[in-house]
């Protein structure tokens, strides 16, 4: 299983939200490339870069400063926030970013996956699926956002053409309770093809067998990380193989 540790920035800072909730932040730091190379130092193999701001604005805001990491990390870091159109995709691609993760464009429009699997290659454009009581939602720290069926959405977007998944439950992000594997046992089991990174309530190593155990191929880390209850190296190498 692949352990992503993730770099949540807002104002330049790096962050974790509650249930990605931006009045519910707590900061870990304003040196984002320290914090990506202490991860790496760890043994992270890939980084997990998300634009907070570029997220709530519809557009990178960060773009800069994701860049410095990406050049200082040494690894490859898959990039998410703000990335709505074509153009936004193909900045954050040249900037070095191994893959970029979307989620609200492609909720809106499943042909915009289809286009960007077809240009840039099935492996660099990961969806982003945030589930809040069993609906995937656009813009998902809008309490009340409108969402769809999960497993209808999955399968419009395995359709255009995605296979890589970055799936979120969003009532769980943050919280420190453990992760909703049956949540992810459905996503196996509707797409035993697609590479599966679950996001949300990651905190024990146990938590991370419990994932593989339920067809994850992935995982990424935020809270536990950041506050010392998971320790990465540990986690890695108990997850090893």
């Amino acid at each position: 299983m692949e352990l992503i540790p993730a770099i949540d920035l807002r104002g330049g800072r790096v962050v974790r939200l509650v249930a990605g909730d931006f009045a519910r932040e707590t900061t870990y730091g304003d040196d984002a490339l320290l914090i990506a190379r202490r991860w790496v130092g760890e043994g992270a193999t890939r980084l997990h870069i998300v634009d907070l701001d570029g997220a709530r604005e519809g557009r990178p805001v960060q773009a800069d400063l994701v860049a410095r990491v990406i050049a200082g990390a040494g690894v490859p870091c898959q990039v998410a926030g703000g990335l709505r159109d074509a153009a936004s995709v193909e900045a954050a691609l040249a900037a070095g970013a191994d893959r970029v993760v979307l989620g609200t464009a492609l909720l809106r429009d499943p042909g915009f996956a289809s286009r960007l699997v077809a240009g840039h290659g099935v492996e660099r454009i990961v969806a982003a699926l945030d589930v809040r009581a069993g609906s995937v939602v656009g813009e998902a720290w809008r309490q009340g956002a409108a969402g769809r069926p999960a497993l209808e959405v999955l399968g419009d977007l395995i359709a255009a053409g995605l296979r890589v998944l970055a799936v979120t439950a969003i009532e769980r992000d943050g919280l420190l309770g453990g992760p909703d594997l049956d949540l992810y046992r459905g996503f196996r089991s509707a797409a035993p093809e697609a590479t599966l990174i679950a996001s949300g309530g990651v905190t024990t190593i146990d938590d991370l067998r419990r994932l593989a155990d339920a067809g994850c191929d992935g995982a990424i880390l935020g809270r536990a990380l950041y506050e010392g209850r998971l320790d990465l190296a540990m986690a890695l190498t108990a997850t090893a193989g």
